[in-house]
């Protein structure tokens, strides 16, 4: 399986986490590297249009998108990171190509920092473990998960 990784470069230090533990992520399910393919898009708002275009190739069983969205003080944020939710789910119902949200929408850079945390794999935070996860690396995982599952209903 072929998998891509769509990642925002806004708020670049926690994407790069993201996009790391993505790898991981990635990795930890067998993936070699050589069949991830990663692009890049100014922010959060352009995954969406990008995913699209990856889902209309036919070469990826799974897109995963990657972007952080940190509240400020106008009412951008709820814009930004509706239309990137809609829009990524959009891509998955036309196409039929999953296609994750691995967006964090936070209040505080420091949330952010502690869903992207360096080294950590699947969020304690479903767990009652609590402390670091990364988003990037559950991104990864679904990717894989849900590429596996598409393959069962062969199409």
């Amino acid at each position: 399986m072929r998998f891509a990784v769509v990642c925002s470069r806004f708020n670049g230090a926690i994407t790069d986490a993201l996009l790391d533990g993505a790898k991981r992520g990635f990795e930890a399910a067998g993936v070699p590297a050589d069949l991830i393919d990663q692009f890049d898009v100014p922010g959060s708002f352009e995954l969406p249009v990008a995913a699209l275009w990856l889902a209309r190739t036919n070469k990826y069983n799974a897109i995963a998108c990657l972007g952080c969205i940190i509240r400020g003080e106008t009412p951008h944020f709820e814009h930004i990171a509706r239309e990137a939710a809609h829009g990524i789910a959009t891509v998955a119902l036309q196409t039929g190509v999953p296609t994750i949200f691995g967006v964090l929408t936070t209040d505080t850079l420091e949330q952010a920092q502690a869903r992207a945390a360096a080294g950590a794999g699947s969020s304690a935070a479903h767990t009652d473990a609590g402390g670091p996860s990364n988003k990037g690396y559950e991104a990864a995982q679904s990717a894989v998960a849900m590429a596996e599952l598409r393959r069962k209903f062969d199409i």
